[in-house]
């Protein structure tokens, strides 16, 4: 029902022994958000149904946070009215308890009701006058605050046979004292029990109270299966799933962009002329939906990248939409750092919105291959290119510096003997 800290913080709620009526529903209206009324209430409702179970003044107050709960609605729309009703028409219960609930519901008037929550429940007993309190009967309780709550039609023989989550212990005799403080076992002494093992067990009760009880389960077995006659079909039931594989390239036009798949795998060994170029640019503009025919895989991207970067660049931004194109971009960072391969991937963040991570995993292969090649000339030649590369991407706002300003910055210090490494550190100074 309710959390560990929820149920400490109602029993100490409840446990307020010298705080008057006003201070103690302030506060359960205060620390208990409106969504934990209900379950609040219930849990109150189950403990004030067995009367030992509280002490008086803590079922004072049970009756108050009862009632509090929902004290901005009519009193007829609070869905446990029948608890206060219960409460103000028991014959068998306390006098000030069934008057304090009069009072709650306001058939006793409202002169003296403000007085009366003013006080503790300790004072509101020992000041009781029963003379001063007129009890309505249950019938005509019932009919003023009960009339619009719809009545259970029916209750199921499971219901009706579930067991109390609360019962008596065996061990402890009926004419127990539960107010004593401490346990008493003089002969001839009235029994006691300590109010430690008494808070312990309400406290533990609230963390693992449920609304029904314990119903017996309705079990209902599967019914077994009839017998196979003879000449009688069996029906089989195949528990393997199996998954269905889409052939894209079914009743494809083979004939569509032969030129361009001839021209791309042209591109795949070497330089193309001028006028190839432009022919795969024009045919990749007229028709977007050539890039999925030219022939072009994953795989064969890094030597279109080495021998024709523009045709590269087209193709990848005819790609963006494919769910391929992850492949595509994972190829491209791992491949070999070169020229091409920068001037691939600057053109493409002009044009396109890249992933983050695909720029700064970029980036990171560029920085590690300057520092792992061994040839001191092409060494500072890479170094040279990735510098320039790195300030065209910052003076575009294509990447954030300040998510690799310590890996660029280090580049910089390693390779500060050059001279673009040296202004590519300035420029990072000028922006941290």
């Amino acid at each position: 029902m309710i959390s560990v800290q929820e149920s400490s913080a109602l029993f100490s709620l409840l446990s307020s022994e010298q705080r008057s009526f006003d201070q103690v529903m302030a506060d359960f209206t205060s620390n208990f958000p409106s969504s934990l009324h209900f379950r609040i209430c219930t849990a109150i409702a189950t403990l004030l149904d067995d009367k030992p179970m509280l002490l008086p003044f803590q079922r004072l107050y049970g009756l108050c946070i009862i009632y509090q709960a929902y004290s901005s609605q009519e009193p007829s729309e609070n869905p446990f009215i029948s608890v206060l009703v219960n409460a103000a028409s028991d014959d068998e219960g306390a006098k000030y308890e069934r008057a304090l609930v009069l009072q709650l519901l306001g058939s006793a008037g409202n002169k003296s009701t403000k007085e009366a929550f003013k006080l503790c429940a300790t004072d509101y007993i020992k000041g009781f006058d029963s003379s001063a309190h007129a009890f309505p009967t249950r019938e005509l309780l019932q009919e003023q605050y009960c009339s619009k709550v719809p009545r259970e039609h029916y209750n199921s023989l499971f219901k009706n046979a579930s067991v109390r989550n609360v019962i008596p212990d065996p061990d402890v005799p009926s004419q127990c004292d539960a107010s004593s403080a401490e346990f008493d076992l003089q002969p001839g002494a009235k029994p006691k029990i300590g109010s430690g093992n008494r808070d312990e067990a309400i406290i533990g009760l609230l963390q693992n109270i449920s609304l029904e009880g314990m119903e017996p389960s309705w079990i209902r077995p599967f019914p077994p299966r009839l017998p196979v006659q003879d000449g009688e079909l069996v029906w089989l039931n195949p528990d393997n799933n199996h998954e269905l594989l889409w052939d894209y390239g079914m009743c494809a036009d083979t004939s569509r962009g032969a030129a361009v798949r001839d021209l791309i795998a042209k591109a795949l060994k070497g330089p193309l002329a001028p006028t190839q170029q432009e022919q795969v640019l024009l045919e990749l503009e007229n028709d977007s939906k050539l890039v999925y025919h030219c022939g072009l895989t994953p795989r064969k991207l890094p030597e279109l990248v080495e021998n024709n970067p523009l045709i590269a660049v087209e193709v990848l931004i005819k790609l963006m939409n494919s769910p391929e194109i992850s492949d595509y971009f994972t190829v491209l960072v791992n491949m070999d750092m070169s020229l091409h391969s920068m001037e691939v991937v600057n053109r493409l963040t002009t044009a396109v919105d890249l992933p983050t991570e695909f720029v700064h995993m970029y980036i990171t292969n560029c920085i590690s291959s300057c520092e792992s090649i061994k040839d001191k000339y092409m060494q500072n030649r890479l170094v040279r290119l990735v510098c320039v590369f790195l300030q065209s991407l910052i003076r575009n706002k294509i990447i954030n510096v300040q998510d690799l300003f310590i890996e660029v910055q280090a580049f910089c210090i390693e390779f500060s003997r050059i001279r673009e490494a040296a202004g590519l550190f300035r420029l990072l100074k000028t922006l941290e």
